[in-house]
């Protein structure tokens, strides 16, 4: 009977086994392979969000994960940082798909201990996304790295990713600038297209000892200069490119401009933070010159300089959700310095905030220039403590020798829209200073309310050859912008850069 019941079983457990579909075991077995496939190695981050929070400009945080893993140094304070890459083979990590390869650059030799030179790690890298491609560049969270004055040149064979997680620093100061090495730029990009340079990390300028040169401004009686050697290095240049992505990426005290680009099409300024003392000389931080469309939104920038600042030969710039202060405002010029000609329109600057700065929005102008600035709109705007809150200052000049000249740059069809917040009282808040020769045209504010942040209410804003109007009552009220057009009209308007701008 027990054999009996035996052979039974057997049956009944085989005749089960044999009732499973075939296609049910497959699925099985073919979920179990689905997670033994290894995740790429970088996914494309998504877009930040409108209403994100940017990073505040502190040490790097610690990296999470690793758990278990001990640092040599963790008693020192120092976040643990993740273990080394193996080492790139032959062929730079580059694998026969069509997937982005991820080319941690200490995998290349970098060290990342903020004093050993990594400057010949990240051109490996750069060589191998550039030539390879399509390619991501990663300097890692937790690391510093160290890099000399270096040009990262195109064109490359596909779009590539500059990631910066961790931190960069150049050498600190004059004194460890090699003497071979131009004093004028940092990193430079040079004809690259398609390039993305992002991440949560840090590009540390270290500008302090630059902006203590004997040279500078602030460092002679008076605000004279002192004599001695003045260049200091743009922090990143871009050059002759396009489709460029700047974007979630912290940058501060840079020895001169912070971001420049020249000669650049299709720029994309994205969710940034620019920081820099206040009285620190010429650190704009970003500066446009010979470049199209460009659009900068949702970004911070304190410096001692202009916010951005947009040069001759810049057409299609917006500005959009940017806050901006301590600073000098967001300026177009400084134009037409040395008798040139410069060429600038259809700029919008709106939804902005621009807090305890020297100037608002600012259009500045030498005498004796040429060319013409159009089609410029700034709309919805808040000044917050702000001297010059709406300027137009075409006899811009840094010293007192600067002599009167007749030609001038043309400014024309400029509206200030919505212009709304407090004033500084050692200036007017409204000052429309036009070139004797050349009057600036069309001029018009609508819902513009300027309140003194303290002090006497300044009711005579300052017009010089100014024609315009008024659409709506404005705080103070405009009376002073003369109406139609000068009689000179047709010989300055043939002086315009774009017709119909």
């Amino acid at each position: 009977m027990e054999v009996t019941r035996i052979l039974l079983l057997l049956v009944f457990i085989s005749s089960t086994f044999c009732c499973t579909p075939a296609y049910g075991r497959a699925r099985l077995h073919m979920k179990r392979l689905r997670y033994s496939i290894a995740l790429p190695p970088m996914a494309e981050p998504p877009s930040p969000s409108f209403i994100r929070r940017l990073p505040a400009l502190a040490p790097e945080p610690a990296i999470r994960g690793n758990s278990g893993l001990s640092s040599t140094n963790s008693t020192s304070g120092q976040p643990p940082r993740p273990p080394p890459p193996e080492p790139i083979d032959g062929n730079h990590g580059w694998n026969s798909t069509n997937s982005t390869a991820v080319l941690d650059v200490r995998a290349l030799g970098a060290i990342g201990d903020g004093v050993s030179d990594d400057t010949e790690a990240l051109k490996s890298a750069w060589e191998a996304a550039c030539q390879g491609g399509p390619g991501l560049i990663l300097l890692p969270q937790g690391y510093t790295f160290k890099i000399q004055s270096t040009i990262f040149a195109g064109p490359c064979r596909s779009e590539l990713t500059f990631q910066v997680d961790g931190t960069i620093t150049p050498p600190d100061g004059p004194d460890e600038w090699p003497q071979s090495i131009s004093r004028r730029q940092w990193l430079v990009f040079y004809r690259v297209n398609g390039m993305k340079l992002q991440g949560g990390g840090l590009i540390d300028g270290k500008g302090e000892k630059w902006w203590n040169l004997p040279c500078k401004p602030h460092k002679g009686p008076n605000g004279t200069t002192l004599p001695g050697t003045c260049d200091s290095p743009v922090a990143l240049r871009f050059f002759m490119s396009s489709n460029l992505t700047v974007r979630e990426l912290r940058i501060q005290n840079s020895p001169q401009f912070h971001f420049r680009f020249d000669n650049c099409r299709n720029v994309t300024i994205d969710t940034i933070c620019i920081s820099s003392p206040a009285l620190s000389p010429n650190t704009d931080g970003i500066h446009v010159e010979n470049t199209e469309l460009v659009g900068i939104y949702n970004s911070v920038i304190s410096n001692g300089d202009d916010c951005v600042s947009i040069g001759a030969g810049s057409v299609g710039i917006s500005i959009v959700n940017v806050t901006c202060g301590p600073s000098h405002g967001i300026s177009i010029g400084s134009l037409g310095k040395q008798n040139t000609r410069a060429c600038v329109a259809n700029i919008t600057v709106r939804n902005a905030v621009i807090k305890h700065s020297d100037n608002g929005v600012r259009i500045k102008t030498w005498q004796g220039g040429s060319g013409s600035v159009s089609s410029i709109s700034f709309e919805n705007i808040r000044m917050d403590t702000v001297r010059n809150p709406i300027i137009i200052d075409q006899f811009y000049c840094l010293s007192k020798s600067c002599l009167n000249q007749t030609s001038a740059v043309y400014v024309s069809d400029v509206s200030y829209t919505g212009i709304r917040g407090t004033y500084d009282v050692r200036s007017p808040p409204i000052h429309l200073g036009c070139s004797d020769s050349v009057p600036c045209t069309n001029i018009t504010l609508s819902d513009v309310e300027l309140l003194p942040a303290q002090g006497d209410f300044i009711s005579d804003p300052f017009c010089w050859n100014a024609y315009g109007a008024t659409e709506t009552l404005t705080i103070p009220p405009v009376s002073c912008l003369s109406e139609g057009l000068p009689q000179s009209i047709i010989d300055i308007d043939s002086d315009k850069c774009y017709r119909g701008s």
